[in-house]
């Protein structure tokens, strides 16, 4: 049985990579991601507040076009866009203006993958 207050939380991403251990180096690096080899010797993480877990999927193709989004929610868009650049990121939607501030980055696989400030 599910806790109430767990029902319906997104709790497990699966990432298309072309080098799961490139792509684990990047997500570390922008966003403090925890890193860890799961039993089967797949490279998992956790996210920065232990939040979400998942794994690298290498072989999937990448989510080139934006269909369903994903947003990671970040202090400052601003300094996490210059971090994701210094990670090997690159920017495909600069930050918005207003309030929530808003910006898509494709990370090394060619993931489009979206930022979120409140």
């Amino acid at each position: 049985m599910v806790a109430a207050n767990t029902h319906g939380k997104i709790c497990y991403l699966e990432i298309p990579a072309r080098d799961a251990e490139r792509s684990a180096e990047f997500y570390a690096r922008a966003f403090g991601w925890v890193i860890r080899a799961r039993g089967d010797g797949q490279l998992a993480f956790d996210d920065a507040v232990g939040g979400v877990s998942g794994a690298w999927v290498v072989g999937r193709p990448p989510a080139v076009e934006p269909g369903m989004m994903v947003y990671v929610m970040v202090d400052s868009v601003a300094r996490t866009l210059e971090a994701i650049v210094a990670a090997g990121g690159e920017i495909v939607q600069p930050a918005s203006e207003s309030p929530p501030v808003i910006a898509r980055f494709r990370d090394p696989a060619g993931n489009i993958v979206g930022l979120y400030q409140d």
